[in-house]
């Protein structure tokens, strides 16, 4: 009962936050793109953890404060996601940086380019991560992997 209303509760007030305000040209652009991070974030949310049978917002993983988008141009947009492990040492970064990738690569409704790193300071191996999450070839090469390609497909799975 408490996750429904908490669902609720973060749907009314995102509903209230992007109706009624009718901007032009530029004063509408910063608001274009708050419209477009809370459109990566409500998609990477409800991604589950890999170890835990949590999603990746109800452990922090992923905030709305974490997600950034920039225009490149008028049809394509750059999406910054900047995630933090539950610990410093966590095994499974990579893996939910693959999740995140695989779930927008996916589902966004816009032309983008995405880059995802784990937030500085946050994981003892974050270069090396950041690197491979963001390695097209290495990424599908991950996905290449039958036992791997299974445990990101349960991930990014919609919550009931």
């Amino acid at each position: 009962m408490e996750r429904v209303s908490g669902l609720l509760s973060w749907t009314l007030s995102r509903f209230l936050w992007l109706s009624g305000l009718s901007e032009r040209g530029a004063a509408r652009q910063p608001r274009i793109m708050e419209e477009k991070a809370l459109e990566v974030y409500d998609l990477i949310r409800t991604i589950w953890d890999p170890e835990k049978p949590n999603t990746l917002e109800e452990l922090e993983v992923v905030t709305e404060s974490c997600v950034e988008v920039q225009e490149i141009n008028e049809d394509d947009y750059l999406v910054i996601i900047r995630f933090t492990p539950t610990v410093p040492h966590c095994s499974l970064a990579t893996l939910i940086g693959l999740c995140l990738r695989v779930k927008l690569q996916r589902c966004l409704p816009f032309k983008h380019k995405l880059e995802i790193y784990i937030s500085e300071g946050t994981h003892s191996t974050e270069e090396d991560i950041n690197k491979q999450i963001n390695d097209k070839e290495r990424v599908a090469a991950a996905m290449e992997n039958p036992n791997l390609r299974e445990i990101v497909e349960q991930c990014v799975l919609e919550p009931d």
